[in-house]
């Protein structure tokens, strides 16, 4: 697989766009054009495998599922892991000939993308150390009462930064991923110590962020139910993980409108009571 400079330019496009505050603030950009899901589907129909694409995103998504950014603190830069990461593993997997849905190839599409994703924190401090720069601008601006100013601070010179920081670097590296995957296909073959060494480190990191995800949801020791219920289910009855969620969407939905109608019972008699008083 080749990746050719108009693909590379789109690409990085939407590198740039997933960290973008003009595209809706971080729910659009970085919580969802950012993610490794959405970023998998993304590259697969712009390097026209969107299976594969979808698969290697998936993969990496368990790794990445529970990141968040307090403080404007990042372990990890998964717009460098969706729009770096995916296509340099798409590539990566079709020169060794894995099947992505493999669990040797998931565990190269994790790897591929941790690596990216922490040389992408780069990036991302990149970023924001520009970004401080308009920012000085900005209260310049607001000191001398040019509001209209603030349009341009905030709408088109952080595009200056995301070029810089996302667009270039995203168009360079996966443009030159092809000959170094070839290279590392030369000097690192599948039988070899290190690539195994990297399908076990790379097959044990979803747990990683699967870890930390149930540090988030898990409160009590009765909430491992319904958490292991998806995973039981797929195992049992074949289906994968999307399945299982879509099921799980109906039993949250099921829960949903029984508490709903437990809280509009027991609301009913207090209502029944002021009725009775306003008759009176």
């Amino acid at each position: 697989m080749t990746i050719s400079w108009f693909q590379n330019a789109l690409i990085g496009l939407f590198a740039c766009l997933s960290s973008m505050p003009g595209m809706g603030g971080t729910s659009i950009g970085n919580y969802t054009l950012g993610r490794p899901l959405v970023g998998g589907l993304v590259c697969g129909i712009i390097l026209g495998d969107v299976a594969t694409g979808i698969l290697v995103g998936a993969a990496m998504q368990v790794v990445y599922i529970a990141l968040v950014t307090p403080g404007g603190t990042v372990s990890a830069d998964v717009r460098a892991v969706s729009y770096i990461g995916i296509p340099l593993a798409m590539i990566a997997l079709k020169s060794y000939g894995l099947d992505p849905a493999s669990v040797d190839g998931a565990a190269m599409a994790t790897s591929f993308g941790t690596m990216v994703g922490t040389l992408g924190t780069v990036l991302f401090y990149g970023t924001a150390t520009i970004n401080l720069v308009w920012q000085h601008i900005g209260w310049t601006a607001v000191e001398k009462g040019n509001y209209k100013q603030l349009y341009i601070v905030d709408m088109v010179l952080p595009w200056i930064s995301h070029l810089i920081c996302s667009f270039l670097p995203t168009l360079i590296m996966c443009k030159m991923g092809a000959p170094m995957v070839e290279l590392i296909k030369v000097y690192l073959p599948m039988d070899g110590i290190a690539m195994k060494t990297l399908f076990t480190v790379g097959s044990l990191l979803p747990c990683v962020g699967i870890a930390i995800l149930l540090k988030q949801i898990i409160a009590k020791a009765i909430d491992f139910i319904p958490f292991f219920f998806g995973f039981t289910l797929a195992a049992s009855l074949g289906i994968n993980l999307v399945s299982a969620t879509v099921v799980a969407g109906m039993f949250a939905l099921i829960n949903y409108r029984i508490k709903m109608l437990m809280i509009a019972k027991a609301a009913a008699p207090a209502g029944a009571v002021e009725d009775d008083e306003e008759d009176i």
